[in-house]
């Protein structure tokens, strides 16, 4: 079986959300200690969580990892990029050392890291690899997972980024980073990346998604001058318009990137495996666009953390028909809002579970049921 085939067998198997499940977990929210619809979007994401686990009561998300694909991309050749492309080796490793951003935030919460190097350009220390997704006891590895593709993607402004196999492959360790993750016992999951770069080559993808205009998805990223962001802006145009994509696998693997495409897969891993999925900022939320173009049914597993600053943000997010939960000023990426978008949602699983029923709590709840029956919330 070619790799493309299995990569569409397995899409095909996303499956839709339980509506009895989530029904049933509206019927417990109008009917608990509070006015119906009162707890806002916390109410809206338990009824989601309930569609996905198919329980309505009783669900856990305490075990929490952020899946992170490290790729350099050929195109910081042109200049596209304010910092230099040993930042992706060094930020690579640093996760494991819980020493960036996102690694932080998950040492000081207990969340696991799967850290993947799908197309770093410089070398790793062998020391710091490991083959396998998973530890022999079936744990979330602390090493960088070795599923290098090649020393980061061509040029995009001179050729395609990558070969169609090499798309479909980096897809595909995607999908397997969300079966790891199910296996090790993960009830939420998070996608982050790092790669030098990648702002430009998720413009593009945006672009060749969109039809939107270069001025329309490209942003100064990680702090581009106005030179910079005059020169990535031409080559995002250029790139798209000299191609002709017919599908969005073709459009990854004319003007993507290896990070973007295995962020693809870790959505749509999360799709066929029910895990709930948090999209951080504006190359996660392009990664779950093109998920989105492959089965549409894996936007129900996703939530979106925060408001990215990033211009193609709201392009993309009005793509997927999702609203970010919080807007912080973020722009880091690397998965830095899934840890937060975590504690949100394990807030409205928490009101969901403890929070007692008005007759539980003794209410007489007979002035709510204008309320309920209006919907006025």
């Amino acid at each position: 079986m070619s790799n493309e085939k299995k990569l569409f067998e397995l899409i095909g198997k996303i499956e839709t959300l339980d509506e009895g499940a989530m029904a049933a977990a509206k019927q417990r929210q109008d009917y608990l200690a509070k006015p119906p619809g009162s707890l806002g979007k916390l109410e809206d994401i338990s009824i989601k969580i309930a569609g996905i686990t198919g329980k309505a009561v009783g669900n856990d998300v305490s075990k929490q990892c952020v899946v992170i694909m490290s790729s350099d991309n050929g195109v910081v050749a042109e200049g596209v990029a304010s910092a230099p492309q040993s930042v992706t080796l060094s930020q690579t490793i640093n996760f494991t050392r819980r020493y960036t951003g996102v690694s932080s935030m998950a040492k000081y919460y207990g969340i696991d890291l799967l850290v993947t190097d799908v197309g770093v350009a410089m070398e790793i220390p062998q020391e710091l690899y490991t083959d396998a997704m998973l530890t022999e006891e079936g744990k979330i590895p602390v090493k960088i997972v070795n599923r290098r593709i090649a020393n980061g993607t061509r040029n995009l402004a001179k050729e395609a980024a990558m070969t169609r196999e090499e798309a479909v492959r980096a897809i595909l360790i995607g999908i397997e980073a969300a079966e790891a993750a199910k296996k090790a016992g993960v009830q939420l999951m998070g996608v982050g990346e790092m790669g030098i770069g990648n702002t430009t080559t998720s413009s593009a993808v945006l672009s060749a998604l969109t039809g939107a205009p270069a001025k329309d998805v490209v942003g100064r990223g990680g702090g581009l001058n106005d030179e910079g962001l005059a020169k990535k802006l031409k080559i995002v145009d250029d790139a798209v318009n000299s191609w002709c994509m017919s599908d969005p696998i073709e459009k990854l693997a004319k003007v993507g990137g290896y990070d973007i495409c295995a962020m693809v897969g870790a959505f749509l891993g999360a799709g066929i495996y029910r895990i709930p999925v948090i999209i951080d900022g504006f190359i996660s939320v392009v990664a779950a666009c093109v998920a989105k173009e492959l089965n549409p049914r894996v936007v129900d597993y996703m939530f979106a953390s925060h408001k990215s600053y990033e211009i193609g943000y709201v392009i993309a997010m009005d793509r997927l028909g999702l609203a970010p939960m919080f807007d912080l000023g973020m722009r880091l990426g690397e998965g830095s809002g899934c840890p937060i978008a975590f504690k949100i949602i394990e807030t409205a699983i928490a009101s969901m579970n403890i929070m007692k029923t008005l007759e539980e709590a003794s209410i007489d709840g007979d002035y709510l049921e204008e309320i309920r029956r209006e919907k006025l919330f």
